[in-house]
């Protein structure tokens, strides 16, 4: 009897301890549970955080497209009385008010102003754009061309001297003349002939920034955006004074007006009337030089050429045999060459080459050189790149 009591007694202290032991389990499943629950709650509380951020910025957004729009203007003159003249994109000019909390600092010409659409009062103050289109243009702050670059034009470079460089270099000789120097001047001719070269080499001379513009890039699809690229461009040059602006190309913009209802042709006629208008503002006894260049100036408006903007007019033709001559001198001044090269016959050869044509010749004749493996450039050299520039079969 003793012996079963003793066993009932183990049986039941074995029982008690699984029982414990499975109790200490399904606590430690019960706690994982709860611990993987707390870690999904701080989750999605994150995650509600996150959602209710999102709703709050999208909230901001919708209130922001309900605000009535701002228009866009620049500042044009500063008057009393917390007034302001503005100009807008398309050309029209008012007078408005700006309330006392604005900064009359900030206010100045040429910095642009957020105003209210309904009242036009000026509601906030922007710094003077500068336009990426203006900045990306082609400045030279001081070209290493010289004169001596230039060959066969010695008529065109006295006068675009005493056009461009003297207004700038020796003002006082005008004054004291009583004479107004020329506003601008308009180089035409073939292309490669030269007319980039003495823009560059004048701005070299008086040691001011080259500004070259294509006119095609004042055009721009956008209503009134050319205008504004045509005085930012002239504001650049005033920064950087002094400057030589040189307008490459300029019948894309300059050509003779018609009555055509085309909306590019209008874009391109105000345009053109901006930069008559700044020509027209231009102060030819400042610090800086117009030179304008076409290929074309049979189709130039008579608005351009007459006197107060381009007043005078040079023409930059082809070279003749003794310019070409003096010309490939200058671009072989730097090569080797063979004793018995005869520049003569090459001048003679090369009728109808431009200026570009011949550095193109000298270029090519130098590329046949190391192509034969040789450290000199010899007689043969020329005529094949000759042959290679007029299109004709290379000589082998």
């Amino acid at each position: 009897m003793e012996s079963i009591n003793e066993a009932s007694k183990k049986e039941l202290i074995e029982t008690i301890e699984t029982l414990k032991k499975e109790n200490s389990k399904a606590k430690d499943e019960l706690m994982d549970k709860v611990r993987n629950l707390e870690g999904e709650q701080l989750k999605a509380n994150i995650s509600n955080r996150q959602l209710e951020g999102k709703i709050k910025e999208l909230k901001g957004e919708i209130n922001s497209f309900k605000k009535t729009p701002l228009i866009l203007a620049t500042i044009t003159e500063v008057f009393d009385n917390n007034q302001v003249g503005i100009k807008g994109n398309v050309g029209h000019e008012f007078l408005v008010n700006y309330p006392g909390s604005i900064n009359k600092e900030l206010l100045e010409p040429g910095a642009r102003v957020a105003l209210n659409q309904n009242s036009l009062t000026v509601v906030n103050v922007f710094p003077a754009k500068k336009d990426k289109d203006v900045s990306a243009m082609e400045i030279d702050e001081k070209p290493d061309v010289t004169y001596e670059d230039i060959g066969g034009l010695e008529n065109q470079i006295v006068e675009i001297k005493e056009t461009v460089e003297l207004p700038i270099k020796k003002p006082e000789i005008f004054e004291e003349i009583g004479i107004d120097p020329p506003k601008g001047i308009l180089l035409y001719g073939p292309p490669g002939t030269g007319k980039t070269l003495l823009a560059k080499a004048v701005a070299n001379e008086t040691n001011a920034t080259f500004i070259k513009v294509v006119a095609s890039e004042f055009v721009n699809k956008y209503l009134g955006e050319g205008s504004r690229i045509v005085r930012d461009v002239f504001d650049m040059a005033k920064e950087k004074s002094p400057a030589i602006i040189f307008i490459d190309e300029i019948d894309a913009i300059g050509t003779k007006r018609v009555g055509s209802s085309e909306g590019a042709d209008r874009e391109v006629q105000r345009t053109l009337m901006q930069l008559l208008a700044e020509l027209d503002g231009f102060e030819s006894r400042g610090d800086i030089g117009i030179i304008g260049a076409t290929n074309r100036p049979d189709i130039l408006d008579e608005a351009l050429l007459r006197p107060g903007r381009f007043d005078r007019t040079i023409e930059v033709p082809n070279p003749n045999k003794i310019s070409r001559e003096k010309i490939l001198n200058i671009h072989t001044s730097r090569m080797k060459l063979d004793e018995n090269i005869d520049f003569d016959t090459i001048s003679e050869i090369t009728e109808g080459f431009s200026g570009a044509d011949l550095k193109a010749v000298c270029t090519e004749a130098g590329m046949f050189a190391i192509r034969s493996e040789r450290k000199k450039i010899i007689s043969k050299d020329f005529l094949d790149a000759i042959d290679k520039i007029l299109g004709n079969i290379k000589v082998s």
